[in-house]
């Protein structure tokens, strides 16, 4: 494989939000989020992660499900590039 094969931008997108809705299912049952939008772009290089999250805050705070849900978008598509990184070498 050559070391310039990087993944798609839709790959990377879909990486991310899988990751960000994984956060915020690990904390909350599908029928207790009242509303949630995970928005991910990734242009020019530059990975952009929203997360909107509607929930009870019974046991944790949805602002922290949120940032913790965006974090690890991030570190998803890091993990991602590191993933073809390697396997190119």
């Amino acid at each position: 494989m050559s070391a310039d094969v990087e993944p798609s931008d839709d790959e990377i997108v879909e990486t991310a939000a899988d990751a960000a809705e994984g956060v915020i299912f690990a904390h909350y049952s599908q029928s207790a989020v009242r509303d949630m939008d995970v928005t991910v772009t990734f242009e020019d290089g530059v990975l952009d992660v929203d997360v909107y999250l509607n929930a009870p805050d019974d046991d944790v705070d949805p602002e922290t499900v949120a940032d913790e849900a965006a974090l690890a978008a991030r570190d998803a598509v890091d993990g991602l590039f590191a993933a073809t990184e390697s396997s190119s070498e």
